[in-house]
């Protein structure tokens, strides 16, 4: 059976990810920050599901976490066929007024922990010529966004990155997707603090949803995928419609938190 490696698996789209490949009949690689999450998630796998279940706790905020888990994935003498680069998070609010340290963590995640893993995977997958890397984006590398200043900023480079790896790696038969949702269904808003303003997180689509419009886009050549509701593809397109210095001054207010909006 095939192998999947997938990054913030615990909770999310990384739930589901696993899940649905666990259904495709995937043997599985599952690594996130908590042990005791995936060893209770990975029970419940094996106990619904057959295939193996491979649990490696690693933080991907810590400089050389990449590394450290496919050292990990290599000394079990384990290939993986598919990589789901989906750990990730954000950070709500003005940029000036945000804990720095949480911001570099968020870059070491979304960008750093991401391009290592893809640089570590791709030596086996170009030497067999075959291989899928998925790698989660988001509906906000599109534009800039006022107040998700660095997130918006590391997605966009999730998204190009893909894109790029894409027609680099087409020819030697290897799938690179770069998946861009928008509002879904996780605990993405509450760790981000953005509950405080909802107008930003109405019509969330569902994680199952999500991954099972990208999983059927595997078997299409596309290098981007926008899954979820027709809304979250006419913002992608609303970029390259309109001055993007226009465009992000109209979504200043909207993405301005409450408390701000009452002090201007």
């Amino acid at each position: 059976m095939p192998t999947a490696l997938i990054t913030g698996a615990t909770g999310g789209l990384g739930r589901a990810f696993a899940t649905a490949l666990a259904d495709r009949h995937y043997d599985l690689i599952l690594t996130a920050r908590s042990d005791a999450a995936l060893e209770a998630f990975a029970k419940e796998l094996r106990f619904s599901r057959q295939g193996r279940v491979v649990t490696i706790p690693q933080d991907l905020s810590v400089a050389g976490a990449a590394e450290q888990l496919y050292g990990q994935v290599s000394s079990q003498g384990l290939d993986v066929d598919l990589l789901v680069n989906n750990a990730g998070f954000g950070d709500y609010g003005a940029f000036a007024d945000r804990d720095r340290q949480r911001l570099t963590a968020m870059v070491q995640v979304n960008i750093t922990a991401l391009m290592e893993l893809t640089h570590l995977v791709l030596p086996p997958m170009r030497q067999r010529r075959r291989g899928t890397i998925i790698n989660v984006s988001s509906i906000a590398a599109f534009q800039p966004l006022p107040y998700l200043a660095v997130y918006a900023a590391t997605k966009a480079f999730v998204r190009h990155f893909s894109e790029a790896l894409w027609a680099e790696l087409k020819p030697l038969g290897i799938r690179v997707l770069a998946v861009c949702p928008g509002p879904t269904a996780t605990e993405f808003f509450e760790r981000a603090d953005m509950t405080r303003n909802p107008a930003l997180i109405s019509g969330q689509d569902s994680p199952a949803q999500i991954v099972a419009e990208t999983l059927a886009a595997l078997d299409t050549d596309v290098a981007t995928l926008v899954p979820g509701h027709a809304r979250n593809r006419l913002l992608a397109v609303a970029g390259r419609l309109v001055p993007r210095q226009w465009l992000v001054q109209q979504l200043e207010p909207r993405f301005r938190p409450p408390a701000e909006q009452e002090e201007s």
